[in-house]
């Protein structure tokens, strides 16, 4: 079966083996389709399309957004969006939260979370999210909202899309299938995948449940971080990320569309797959990353730098420099430093850091950060390292280190965090976790030239 061609996206126990093929690039300008002759050359809308397919765009942006920001794609499918949809009801996804979403008499305070067991039941990739964190604003587009999510089951005859955000998925165990209307991805832990807004998809378990975070960006989209002076190379390099090619479903089965707009959820039945794009072009398209593949840059002399130079991707606010999110990474690297406290250095901050674990050890906590956990350090929160971790690299021997086996991440917004009750109730929400911080002794000693 050709990963370009048509394809019933089989589900958990069903699932054909192929290898999936991808067009390389950020932000390119693609052209693909599943079948030949199938995409128009010259023009965007022929009175008579091949195939008997009809023309659609699917935009991103406004129309009159500058060249560099405008995004849209031209979709070449069986039938359009219009048929796609009947009369929406009301449905309850009760667990998964928009901004803004207050729970009022909240305690302020550094959090940490131990990773939550996998569930027995059965969870698909919307009925298995849980809404950690929310800031900003859904309705004026500003802000995200942190989620976790587990998938026990696949989608079979389900789709779902989001009008109020992209996604960004982070799978922290466990790979997954995720079949858009523009092709088919799969990710794993260490791989991230985004989903533009507005776009139709449904996920599959490859090989037993999948556990990982979620973004939910309601701002402008992710987009790369400017180098400045690193210039044209390394971190999150363009030739990485990875676009699908065509593929589609002819499938004349009920499904179900699930919608979430404007913070609620809303279902309809249709009688066919709405996967049905035969072919494609444009840059507003879903793509995978591997984190492995970020390029680090850091202190080859003294200090630690700060942490922007581990942003993998930046959605930005509208004020410059100040990003309305960061996906940060704190990846596998070579520690040089000398005479230098090498691990993140205790701050304050006016972002708000919802943090995660995908495997190994967070060089700055010694203990109770697990893969799968979370931490939350809001905004003018201190925080740094533990006690434990600030005596190990305050006597280490500062001879040359490679950091292997860690991968961490950050979802890190200008907006205050706002915790869910779901999130505050969790019994692996960890109480003591400030106690991390009690054993850092008074070490002032007054005397001139003492250390």
């Amino acid at each position: 079966m050709d990963a370009g061609g048509k394809n019933a996206g089989p589900g958990l126990g069903e699932r054909c083996v192929v290898t999936l093929r991808y067009m390389p690039g950020f932000g390119n300008d693609f052209e693909t389709e599943a079948l030949e002759g199938a995409l128009p050359q010259g023009q965007n809308s022929p009175q008579r399309c091949n195939y008997g397919l009809y023309a659609e765009q699917l935009s991103g942006s406004p129309f009159t957004a500058p060249r560099g920001a405008n995004e849209r794609s031209w979709l070449y499918r069986i039938r359009p969006s219009v048929r796609h949809s009947g009369k929406f009801s009301a449905a309850e996804v009760p667990l998964w939260k928009s901004a803004p979403h207050i729970v009022p008499n909240m305690p302020l305070a550094q959090m940490r979370w131990d990773p939550v067991p996998l569930a027995s039941e059965k969870l698909t990739f919307v009925t298995g999210m849980r809404t950690m964190t929310t800031a900003g604003d859904v309705l004026t587009q500003t802000g995200m909202a942190a989620h976790v999510y587990q998938v026990t089951a696949p989608m079979r005859d389900e789709v779902f899309y989001n009008a109020d955000g992209e996604l960004l998925i982070v799978p922290e165990t466990g790979r997954l299938e995720i079949f858009t209307e523009l092709g088919r991805l799969e990710i794993g832990a260490a791989e991230i995948a985004v989903i533009p807004r507005g776009t139709k998809f449904k996920v599959s378990p490859i090989d037993g449940p999948s556990r990982g975070y979620v973004c939910e960006n309601y701002g402008p989209k992710f987009t790369l971080p400017e180098r400045g002076p690193i210039g044209a190379n390394c971190l999150a390099n363009p030739r990485d990320f990875k676009t699908p090619v065509a593929a589609y479903e002819d499938r004349e089965v009920a499904h179900r569309l699930t919608v979430k707009w404007c913070g609620g959820f809303y279902e309809t039945v249709i009688g066919h797959s709405p996967l049905d794009v035969v072919a494609w072009h444009g840059n507003y398209a879903p793509y995978k990353y591997d984190l492995r593949m970020f390029s680090p840059v850091g202190a080859i002399a003294f200090d630690h730098p700060d942490p922007s130079i581990f942003t993998v991707l930046t959605a930005p606010s509208g004020e410059a420099g100040t990003a309305n999110i960061d996906f940060v990474i704190f990846p596998e690297r070579w520690l040089v430093a000398e005479n230098s406290f090498r691990p993140p250095w205790y701050h304050m901050n006016i972002m708000s850091e919802f943090m995660g674990l995908i495997y190994g050890q967070y060089d700055a906590k010694e203990a109770g950060f697990s893969p799968g956990g979370m931490s939350l350090h809001n905004c003018m929160l201190p925080h740094g390292p533990d006690a434990a971790a600030f005596e190990k690299a305050s006597t280490a021997d500062l001879k040359p280190v490679k950091l292997t086996n860690t991968l961490a991440f950050m979802f890190e917004t200008r907006f205050p965090q706002q915790l869910t009750a779901y999130a505050a109730g969790l019994p692996q929400l960890q109480e003591n976790y400030a106690a991390c911080w009690a054993g850092i002794e008074k070490k002032f000693d007054g005397r001139p030239g003492v250390k």
